[in-house]
């Protein structure tokens, strides 16, 4: 688990359309707000 403040840790994930994506491609560039979100009708 990160810290408050601490730098995330880089890690690739599938956008919506399926590419892969780093949050090291937006490193220095932009900000990144990092969004959970559970399907819909899901208990979590």
């Amino acid at each position: 688990m990160t810290a408050v403040g601490e730098k995330a840790p880089d890690f690739t994930l599938s956008d919506h359309l399926g590419r892969k994506v780093s949050l090291a491609q937006f490193r220095g560039k932009k900000h990144v707000m990092l969004l959970f979100y559970p399907l819909d009708f899901t208990p979590t």
